[in-house]
């Protein structure tokens, strides 16, 4: 096959593969929106109260309107949670972790944006909480629940410092609940029992994390959001909100593991005793018109006898996804594939490393925009031969086509034998048609698990680099419409070809004139397109990724120019006199 036909090919079929990534996978371009707990405005159906594992929804009269965090927050009493990283509190009443807020996140880069709020309790217009507890196998039995009032052993919870609730049910059974937590985002809830009365209790730890009302999530099918968990060593991550069915909850049985719900950046997570059997669930029932989306596990039974006691520890996670932090628990706890709750997806192999270089480069320099630089650095050292061998190969070609123009003119009608010509001209210079297309297929493995890892990646968000990119992990905010910034107006949305797009066309222009060029006209005005077709795709993509390119780019023309020097070619492919 003629070398510049393999080349288009290639360069057609990156084409197809960016144009499907970009309508199917990269997602969609949306101002910003403000976290769904913050939003009070909206009015919220009659609503039932989540409910513990295998029992029924419990009715309850909700108001017409959503009321505002505040006046929820302050209806009850509440214990409140003061940590490095977290604040919020647990309502005394039903004793939830109902209010939490990501201290050391925020909206927008801005330090005054605000921060990120995580959980809200009822009464919000979209209500997000833990609670623990415990199931009786004989109903008369009374437990505690979601109206119980506790009493609290202090009024703040902090890393070092926990909380004991306590409740009598007034017929023999004593509860407490022990609320910890760390620096970062783990809580320990210790529930103990004391049965006094003069019978046996059978009774079963639970817990449960529930969402209520239409849940935001991104507009691509690069990311999961929703139900996610781990059931003897196995990750469970196929079910999105709208998969589950209402009245239909997905089960599992497992020893250990972990369940929740995940965000694009942010993580809830129930975490039982890895030693503890338990059924768990993903469901999915109505209140009213509102959705509601719930997470829940039920422990073994365990026999009290009159006189005895039983005490059970579970943890759950409530913060930001970060990997070393994740993995930290995954170790240090047990908790098995607890780093998967980032998605990494089916390429988690190539896709974790790659960030696992970026965070190491990153400590060493304090800048992720530098970082992808720095790997793609390495990333060309490591494929150096097999980049060399392609440069020298087409260089090679480039030299060539003085005497490939000479054969399409003796043999231009007889394509076989024009064919037959051309392969003994490439095997007595030694030169390999094909040799354009490995650069392109060396590099797109790379840039989607690059874009893989600056879509997912909660270090990425926010990053800056250096000048206009406040964040590598949205595209350039610059537009040549407005001469980038100069002129005080908004361009549409087909105009927003930032600088480092413009940038990274021109070095693939660069590139393009050192690469052999097409002797048909309409194949040398395809190749001529391309820069500008590029240049408008990655305009969308995250600017880490355009940088990415760019440099990429840059270091191959260095690369490609010295090899083509080295063997006295120069831009016409006529040999260099000395």
């Amino acid at each position: 096959m003629d070398q510049q036909k393999n080349l288009i090919l290639a360069i057609v079929l990156s084409v197809a593969i960016l144009f499907g990534f970009q309508f199917f996978l990269a997602p969609k371009l949306e101002g910003p929106k403000p976290p769904a707990s913050q939003t009070q405005s909206q009015p919220v159906p009659q609503a039932n109260k989540p409910a513990a594992p295998g029992t029924k929804p419990e009715t309850t009269a909700a108001a017409s309107t959503a009321i505002p965090r505040a006046t929820a927050l302050g209806e009850t009493p509440r214990v409140q949670i003061k940590t490095p990283r977290l604040s919020g509190s647990i309502d005394l009443v039903g004793a939830k972790i109902d209010d939490l807020t990501l201290t050391t996140y925020r909206e927008e880069p801005d330090p005054s944006s605000p921060e990120i709020v995580l959980l809200a309790p009822e009464g919000t217009e979209h209500p997000y909480f833990a609670e623990f507890g415990w199931v009786a196998s004989d109903p008369a039995v009374k437990l505690p629940g979601a109206d119980t009032r506790w009493t609290s052993s202090g009024e703040t919870l902090r890393p070092g410092q926990p909380v004991t609730l306590t409740w009598d049910n007034g017929a023999g059974l004593r509860f407490t609940r022990r609320y910890a937590v760390d620096e970062n985002y783990m809580f320990t809830v210790t529930q103990s029992v004391a049965n006094q009365s003069g019978a046996k209790v059978s009774l079963f730890p639970y817990a449960y994390v529930a969402r209520k009302g239409e849940v935001p999530v991104s507009s691509t099918y690069l990311l999961h959001e929703g139900p996610v968990g781990v059931f003897n060593g196995t990750l469970e991550d196929g079910y999105k909100y709208s998969s589950l069915s209402p009245g239909k909850p997905v089960n599992f049985a497992s020893t250990g593991g972990w369940l929740g719900f995940t965000d694009k950046y942010w993580l809830t997570a129930l975490i039982p005793d890895q030693k503890e059997a338990v059924s768990a669930n993903f469901q999915h029932f109505m209140q009213g018109q509102t959705d509601v989306y719930q997470a829940d596990f039920r422990g073994s039974e365990h026999g009290l006898a009159p006189g005895s006691s039983f005490t059970t520890t579970d943890r759950f996670f409530a913060g930001a996804k970060e990997l070393t932090l994740l993995q930290n628990y995954e170790d240090r706890l047990g908790i098995p594939l607890f780093d998967r709750a980032i998605d990494f997806g089916w390429f988690w192999f190539l896709t974790k490393p790659i960030f696992l270089m970026l965070d190491f480069f990153y400590g060493l320099i304090g800048n992720f925009g530098l970082a992808i630089m720095l790997l793609t650095v390495i990333i060309k050292l490591i494929f150096f031969p097999l980049a060399n061998k392609s440069y020298t190969a087409m260089s090679k070609m480039k030299q060539l086509q003085p005497e490939m123009q000479k054969l399409r003119e003796k043999f231009g009608d007889d394509k076989a034998k024009l064919n037959q010509e051309m392969m003994a001209l490439y095997k007595r210079v030694g030169a390999n048609p094909m040799a354009g297309c490995l650069p392109i297929v060396i590099q797109i493995p790379v840039f989607f698990s690059l874009y893989k890892v600056l879509y997912v990646t909660i270090e990425m968000r926010q990053a800056p680099f250096f000048g206009w990119i406040h964040d590598l992990s949205l595209p350039d905010p610059t537009s040549f419409a407005n001469l980038f910034g100069l002129l005080h107006f908004t361009p549409p949305h087909i105009l927003a070809i930032g600088a480092w797009p413009i940038i990274m066309g021109i070095t693939m222009f660069l590139q393009q004139k050192l690469n052999p060029q097409p002797p048909d006209p309409v194949q040398a005005k395809m190749f001529m397109a391309l820069p500008f077709v590029f240049t408008y795709m990655l305009a969308q993509f995250a600017s880490g990724l355009v940088i990415y390119w760019a440099w990429n780019n840059l270091l191959s023309i260095a690369q490609q120019w010295l090899i083509m020097r080295r063997a006295g070619i120069t831009r016409g492919g006529k040999p260099v006199k000395t």
